[in-house]
């Protein structure tokens, strides 16, 4: 292991959960472009766990969440693509009959947000998500 090799960055998803489905997107940033995933971002220094889920899902879907659960934590590595990312997941359920609805905050890194069961999120998946949903078979929504 040379110096010179890149570090793993670190990355936080957040299993936004309503009704039994979750909250997806489209990406549009260069990681995953196309792909869907949850709302989510960059663990930013001194930050909590709680704090950056609530902080990244407000930026970029405009809701307001209440306390955000850990549940997962994954080593993700795509050498082909040279991504590799330990990501947090969080998960946060909006309360029953909360009237908030998502908003495309963030234009230029996707392309909108859906209300999804986790059996039914579309192809391609981010390959975080991904793990996660098929490989590990989490249910975020039971």
């Amino acid at each position: 292991m040379g110096g010179d090799r890149p570090r793993p960055k670190v990355g936080l998803g957040v299993f936004v959960v309503r009704g039994g489905k979750i909250l997806v997107g489209k990406r549009l940033a260069k990681d995953g472009r196309g792909e869907w995933a949850l709302p989510g971002g960059h663990l930013e220094f001194g930050e909590q766990f709680a704090d950056c889920a609530a902080r990244e899902v407000a930026e970029e879907t405009g809701l307001a969440v209440g306390a955000a659960e850990h549940v997962a934590t994954e080593n993700v590595v795509v050498e082909e693509k040279g991504y590799h990312y330990v990501v947090i997941f969080m998960r946060c359920a909006l309360p029953e009959g909360d009237a908030q609805e998502p908003r495309n905050c963030e234009p230029d890194k996707c392309e909108g947000w859906e209300w999804r069961a986790p059996s039914d999120v579309p192809e391609p998946m981010f390959e975080p998500l991904r793990i996660l949903l098929r490989g590990r078979g989490y249910d975020p929504a039971p």
